[in-house]
């Protein structure tokens, strides 16, 4: 998800996004303890796309 699509979300919409996005790296997280991803560079992806909506939601939360 890049940023300029972050900046249009609203506050709820940041934090709904954050914790399917924590779920999703979980998960990932999970499966790939079992068996190997196919991709595993989308572990990263979905690390820095939280790095990215927490950041965005502290922001927010300071102004």
């Amino acid at each position: 998800m890049k940023q300029s699509v972050i900046k249009e979300l609203s506050i709820a919409e940041l934090q709904e996004k954050l914790s399917e996005e924590k779920a999703k790296l979980t998960e990932m997280r999970l499966n790939h303890a079992v068996t190997p991803l196919e991709n595993p560079m989308e572990i990263r992806k979905t690390r820095k796309t939280i790095a990215r909506l927490a950041t965005e939601l502290t922001k927010r939360n300071l102004q």
